[in-house]
């Protein structure tokens, strides 16, 4: 069994279909079940941002894995599986695990080395983790990943190199509105989540004269808005309801709600000719409709357009190139620490072969000495001794140095040569990293002649 990647990010896919596939957590659990059901999944979890929604699952079939996620995420989005195929991308065995943890050092985010992600994959883990749907292969993976991500950030400079997604959309906003602060300016934060919470303390480091705080639940907002005058920043709760009538009192708008409903529509932002006001959507679902961007004076920035004005991928600076070099030692490690997993099996089974062959002769020739009437007890308890001495020092060296070379090598399956060699069941899956495009069309649910793999496990 091996782990596999089934998603779709910010990178392959308009905004529009990440909207669609998008989850919140009672969605998240609901799938994670629905994936564990499937007959070719016995573990998985789901990671469901503002950017990306993947699927992490442990596999008995590479082909049938993959078919059965895209089921699980076709009959859950509505999303048809021509439209999935064309955007999702596979990772399966080491091509997978290297993915984890990329995107848990957040160095494949649209903000290069942004932290949120590191919790965003922690709280999916634990949640899948609180369902009973992770195992020993996504536990040892998730601890890899984010053991990972936390040497990234404390070992490199790359939150210097990138801030993070709440930073980045206020820079973008300043950049809009021709500042280079918000000095004298009014903010309205819509939400108390933790993105809301992380935009109140950015827009209280830019210098805003007051922060007006609107939340579904009004003892939060007043919470939110409490810990930012405790920072030394004026700020005051309003009732959800009355967010509409704020906006005439404010310059800037930032919405984290992931409500179902927009929370500011252009009709209620208006003509902003005489006070420009800025509205930034950190949600996805969006908050704000982009008709609200759309009116005098008014200027929306959202996912969709920092996707297009961000190409963090390319990042080549010093501390990119570091945090590379820590994904591929954990990498490495990850990897040994699974192939000798992988070969324990086989070294028991060795064992217990060769325990079975010598009680099988040991009591062949107790029926011997039986039947000759000269059984010696003590003198048979000492040649059973000896026989599993005999065993236990045969198999010493060759289990010692089976484990050793499956955690050295990276290229060669020594618990397949045992396998062929002893007669043993044990097996390791190659890596495999492809766009969904690149597989059979029965794997995504399509009637018609697709690319195939050359080569890939289970051919």
């Amino acid at each position: 069994m091996s782990v596999l990647v089934v998603g779709m990010s910010h990178r392959c896919a308009p905004v529009a279909l990440l909207e669609r596939l998008s989850m919140d957590g009672a969605g998240v659990d609901a799938a994670t079940v629905e994936l564990v059901g499937r007959p070719a999944l016995t573990e998985a979890m789901v990671v469901s941002t503002c950017n990306r929604l993947e699927v992490y699952a442990v596999t008995t079939s590479f082909h049938a894995g993959v078919r059965d996620v895209v089921d699980v995420l076709k009959d859950m989005s509505g999303v048809d599986a021509d439209t999935l195929r064309s955007y999702l991308y596979v990772r399966y065995a080491d091509a997978a695990a290297e993915h984890m943890m990329v995107v848990a050092s957040g160095l494949d985010s649209m903000v290069v080395g942004e932290q949120q992600i590191i919790g965003q994959v922690r709280s999916a883990y634990q949640s899948a983790s609180e369902k009973g749907t992770v195992g020993p292969g996504l536990h040892a993976l998730s601890q890899s990943a984010l053991r990972a991500g936390k040497r990234v950030h404390a070992e490199t400079g790359i939150d210097d190199a990138g801030s993070s997604m709440v930073s980045f959309a206020l820079d973008e906003a300043l950049h809009a509105r021709g500042e280079d602060g918000l000095e004298g300016r009014t903010a309205l934060v819509l939400g108390a989540g933790a993105m809301a919470s992380l935009a109140a303390t950015q827009l209280g480091k830019l210098g805003v004269s007051e922060i007006v705080v609107a939340n579904r639940t009004y003892e939060r907002a007043q919470r939110l808005a409490d810990h930012s005058r405790e920072a030394g920043v004026p700020a005051r709760a309003i009732r959800f309801e009355e967010r509409a009538a704020g906006l005439g009192e404010v310059d800037i708008v930032v919405s984290a709600t992931g409500a179902d409903e927009f929370t500011v529509t252009g009709a209620e932002v208006g003509d902003r000719s005489k006070r420009k006001l800025t509205l930034v959507d950190l949600s996805l679902p969006r908050d704000i409709e982009d008709a609200a961007g759309q009116q005098p004076g008014a200027h929306l920035v959202n996912i969709e357009s920092l996707h297009a004005s961000v190409t963090a991928r390319e990042s080549s600076s010093p501390a990119h190139r570091k945090a590379q070099s820590i994904v591929a030692e954990e990498l490495a490690a990850y990897s040994s620490a699974q192939r000798v997993r992988d070969v324990a099996p086989a070294v028991a089974a060795l064992r217990q072969a060769a325990t079975a062959i010598a009680d099988a002769e040991l009591a062949r020739l107790r029926g011997k000495l039986d039947s000759a009437n000269s059984v010696d007890e003590d003198a048979f308890r000492e040649v059973t001794r000896t026989v599993r001495r005999v065993v236990d020092k045969l198999l010493h060296e060759p289990t010692v140095q089976a484990k050793r070379l499956a955690a050295e090598s990276g290229t060669l399956s020594y618990e397949t040569a045992l396998q062929q060699l002893f007669g043993l069941d044990a097996g390791q899956a190659p890596a495999v990293a492809v766009d969904a495009t690149e597989l059979p069309a029965e794997d995504v649910g399509v009637e018609k002649d697709l690319c195939t793999l050359e080569e890939g496990p289970n051919r």
